[in-house]
């Protein structure tokens, strides 16, 4: 159950929000970003599945550590300006969540992107968001 799948590593930087509903694990760079997350008890609802509020977190951290990881305006980052989910599935707890993203366009001011949240090869969560590129 507390198994990473083979590939991930502790994510490379942390903040104290990530790290109190982590730990997070990736594999890969880029665009090609993928965050894990194993369900732990503290993740879950009163019906034992992951709270809407995690897989919101982890859909908007994984879509801007996706983004600043291609930005090409190295003074610039990302700030969610919009996120927007649609569930379609639920983590029981112990499952590992994955997320793959899709970014649509970087432009001067403003960012698209979507994440899909999954378990195993089933699909939960689709996230789309808007990014404000502001000033580091």
């Amino acid at each position: 159950m507390d198994e990473i799948p083979q590939g991930f590593v502790p994510l490379y930087r942390s903040s104290p929000f990530l790290d109190a509903i982590g730990p997070f694990f990736c594999r890969g760079s880029g665009s090609g970003l993928v965050l894990g997350l194993r369900t732990a008890p503290r993740h879950v609802n009163s019906r034992g599945l992951a709270h809407g509020g995690l897989l919101a977190s982890v859909a908007d951290t994984a879509l801007g550590y996706a983004l600043e990881s291609v930005v090409q305006q190295p003074a610039s980052r990302g700030v969610t300006a919009s996120l927007s989910l649609d569930f379609a599935g639920s983590a029981k707890l112990g499952d590992w969540i994955e997320s793959t993203v899709d970014i649509q366009k970087i432009g001067t001011r403003l960012a698209f992107a979507n994440a899909y949240l999954s378990v195993g090869e089933t699909r939960i969560v689709r996230a789309s968001a808007v990014f404000l590129m502001a000033e580091k």
